[in-house]
């Protein structure tokens, strides 16, 4: 048996110490096997400068012209043109026009609240003080696109990553193609299931291989000419880091690396002979194994995706192919833009080896500070000497998914999200906070404006859908929240004026009116009020069953509006139990409100169940932050003693007018230490993260 090319093995794994696995005729007969796939291709497609791509197709413009996305007095996209003169995103739009001084400046589109039908709309000079932003343009357009990756690659599983990001899980395709091409395969021989495949042909599959429509550009008939960038087993050029999206240097230029993966710039470039030349020399290229093949198939029906979408909708997108998401995802930013990459098994550990580990997701922040301290280490590469069980004696038995990570393994799949959203969210933090309950109404309206627009919308392509609840949440400081929800009543007219009537309960509800504010206020009950951040929206968006007897019944859990209850999701997740940790060294920009592209979570609930009275209070968060859960569920708890202590009061004969929210003293129970590796990312550790 050949060398480990991984060093630091202490177990027998065949995914760490086999590169080049046995494929039998089991694997290649069988569907379903999921991530332990040995065949298993994966990709990234990443959509290149997407909100000035979108801005530069919504206007017409010629694709070479330099043009940025601003939000307010930042930029947030720049497109390629526009790097040429050493623009960089979150720069200052007056240093941007003065290094180009025909730059075209677009501001993203906003919600104004004198907009009667509350459409966004196109301004140069929005005011932040009275305007929201709005990416409804860009949520469309990433759609459109998902939507054609679907269209092109029936039977693929296709994953939306991000709003301009998508994970295709190609095995099955592959597969059938295969299959396809060498139908001789489709009978084992007498030695059953379980018997290797017979080698490859040296060259791949010919320019015969059906259907035509798929065989890419492969026209010499080599295994990869034509089809992308393809990652020399050598190791060099050092492949790039994750890149900092929509960045870039003076020295970017259109087809070139990306520039902005300053982690490392080794020797050597995508220019070089071993990537410029289509023939690889017979130690670079190797005999092709039946990933190989897979890869190269995936490849062709890759390239012809990305060709039909910048043809049929006019953007450009790059690309990673490999063994797993986490491969894919990190080699598809080694060319940008209007590019691919191929990574094989065979160049995985070269390619992973100089790559500062701090630069892979989950492994910055304090873990990674913590690794790097305990070993001294700063790339990958510095790590593969060490042990599993000798990491497992310093970060816990969970620690396995680290020294995994270093060596390119990952288990999770692709799984393609439901196409009607759960939930609808608008939100905005607030510059100057509100300080009285009656400034509430302004950005009450702009919410409930942007809500009623995205509601519009899905009934259009859906239109039974409708929402079970809405949620009003409030910030008063980072560790006080506040939330409210309620049924809401279907209507035929779900304007901005039904919802924002709507929204203007619940906020009552949370803040009281202006008159009982100023009454407590004078008294000493209530400290002065100081909201930061303001979020409306939906729950248990659902399309209604066909059939339904009254639509009022169906969503007001009764017989009829008189009969309306509470409606709760069917959710009882608590605060500790969510594992998803946000990425801290997360370089995309920091869009203001709840602008990042991805939708808030408005189905998970945190919730407790009191000891004193046996009952178990939800409260539903929008957050994904362990941090933030924990701040609302202690608030909910602190609501709830605030009850029980009101009762106290009144058996006692007592007052029992409720205490300042500030004056109540709590006895800090002491937490259970967490350990292991866990404790880097536990609530109690993790750092804090600007909302």
């Amino acid at each position: 048996m050949p060398a480990s090319p991984w060093k630091g093995k202490s177990r027998e794994d065949s995914d760490v110490e086999d590169l080049n696995p046995v494929i039998t005729y089991r694997h290649l007969l069988s569907s379903g096997l999921g991530v332990r796939n040995p065949l298993r291709v994966c990709a990234l497609t990443d959509m290149d400068a997407f909100y000035a791509a979108c801005e530069q197709q919504r206007l017409k413009l010629n694709p070479e012209v330099p043009l940025v996305v601003r939000q307010w007095d930042a930029l947030i996209a720049v497109n390629y043109p526009a790097r040429k003169y050493g623009i960089t995103r979150m720069e200052k739009i007056t240093a941007a026009v003065e290094k180009c001084p025909h730059l075209r400046v677009v501001h993203v589109a906003t919600f104004d609240p004198s907009t009667p039908d509350a459409k966004p709309i196109y301004t140069d000079n929005p005011d932040s003080e009275t305007h929201k932003v709005s990416l409804d343009h860009y949520r469309k357009e990433s759609k459109k696109i998902m939507d054609l990756f679907k269209e092109l690659l029936p039977g693929a599983e296709v994953e939306r990553a991000s709003i301009d990001e998508a994970f295709i899980d190609l095995t099955e395709l592959v597969r059938q193609r295969i299959l396809a091409h060498f139908p001789e395969l489709a009978t084992p021989p007498s030695e059953g299931f379980d018997s290797p495949l017979p080698p490859p042909p040296p060259m791949g599959i010919p320019l015969s291989y059906p259907p035509s429509r798929l065989d890419g550009n492969n026209h010499d008939g080599s295994l990869w000419s034509g089809l992308g960038m393809l990652i020399p087993l050598s190791g060099k050029p050092s492949p790039p880091s994750q890149p900092k999206k929509e960045t870039a240097s003076s020295t970017t230029i259109e087809n070139a690396p990306d520039e902005s993966n300053t982690a490392y710039q080794a020797a050597g470039s995508p220019d070089d002979e071993a990537f410029s030349s289509p023939d690889m020399t017979a130690e670079e290229d190797g005999t092709p194994t039946w990933h190989d093949i897979a890869l190269s198939i995936a490849a062709s029906l890759l390239l012809k995706m990305r060709e039909e979408v910048k043809s049929r909708l006019g953007y450009t997108t790059s690309a990673g192919i490999a063994r797993n998401k986490f491969l894919a995802k990190l080699v598809a930013s080694y060319k940008k833009r209007d590019s691919q990459s191929i990574l094989r098994n065979a160049a995985i550990p070269n390619y992973l080896r100089p790559l500062p580990f701090q630069k892979i997701r989950f492994l910055g922040g304090k873990l990674g500070s913590a690794i790097a301290a305990t070993y001294g280490a700063q790339t990958v590469g510095d790590l593969l000497d060490i042990s599993l069980e000798e990491m497992q004696s310093k970060l816990g038995e969970n620690s396995i998914w680290v020294w995994e990570i270093l060596r390119g393994i990952d288990r999770s799949e692709v799984k393609e999200k439901p196409p009607v959203p759960k939930s609808m969210g608008a939100a905005k933090n607030l510059q100057h906070p509100i300080t009285h309950p009656s400034q509430g109404a302004h950005w009450l309206r702009i919410l409930a404006g942007e809500l009623a627009f995205r509601l519009q919308e899905a009934r259009e392509e859906a239109p039974g859908l409708w929402p079970k609840t809405l949620v009003l949440h409030i910030r008063l400081s980072y560790n006080y929240t506040k939330s409210k929800q309620a049924p809401f009543p279907f209507s035929r007219s779900p304007g901005i004026d039904y919802i924002c009537k709507a929204a203007n309960k619940l906020w009552v509800e949370l803040v009281g009116t202006g008159a009982e504010y100023d009454k407590n206020k004078a008294n000493g009950r209530v400290a002065a009020m100081k909201v930061t951040h303001v979020f409306l929206g939906f729950s248990g968006v659902a399309t209604m069953a066909a059939g339904q007897r009254n639509i009022d019944a169906f969503f007001l859990g009764g017989t009829g509006l008189g009969k309306r209850k509470a409606v709760e999701d069917d959710f009882s997740e608590s605060v500790g139990a969510d594992k998803k940790q946000r990425d801290t060294d997360d370089d995309r920009p920091a869009l203001e409100d709840n602008d990042e592209g991805s939708e808030p979570n408005l189905g998970v609930d945190v919730s407790f169940r009191c000891t004193r009275c046996g009952e178990t209070f939800r409260r539903t968060v929008d957050d994904d932050d362990p941090e933030y859960r924990k701040a609302v569920l202690e608030t909910l708890k602190m609501e709830h003693d605030d009850f029980h202590f009101a009762q106290d009061l009144a058996k006692e004969g007592g007052i029992s007018t409720r205490p300042p929210q500030g004056n109540i003293k709590k006895k800090k129970k002491k937490k259970p230490e967490v350990k292991g590796i866990a404790k880097y990312f536990s609530p109690q550790s993790s750092s804090s993260r600007q909302r």
